[in-house]
């Protein structure tokens, strides 16, 4: 099943050249492993709530894939470039299937609660 690290970054108003050859070195760590940019860097719109920083999208194949990208060592050795520089979190997150029902989820949830007034 897809899975994606999703990372919400709080870059400096202008990039280092640290953060710019973290970027122009990215792509290569993540090609062995099937990942592609979905979302990278760019303007978001907030609805709801505030939103400071950046987003980042990229899909991978599956969960295995996504943290064996994370814990290679090309990305390790690439990753200081923009921890040194930029703050934020980074999830690996695996993606719902086709036929994803929502409203099942929320049954399952429903099922497993304590009962009212517990």
């Amino acid at each position: 099943m897809t899975a994606y690290a999703i990372g919400h970054l709080h870059p400096a108003a202008h990039p280092g050249e640290e953060v710019l050859a973290y970027i122009e070195r990215i792509q290569p760590t993540m090609d062995p492993f099937g990942g592609r940019f979905l979302v990278h860097g760019t303007q978001v719109e907030v609805v709801e709530g505030e939103w400071p920083g950046a987003l980042v999208i990229i899909g991978f194949p599956d969960l295995k894939a996504a943290r064996d990208w994370y814990e290679s060592p090309a990305y390790q050795e690439l990753l200081p470039l923009r921890t040194r520089n930029m703050a934020g979190d980074v999830v690996l997150v695996e993606g719902v299937g086709p036929g994803y029902d929502a409203s099942a989820t929320a049954a399952a949830m429903r099922a497993a609660a304590p009962p009212a007034g517990d």
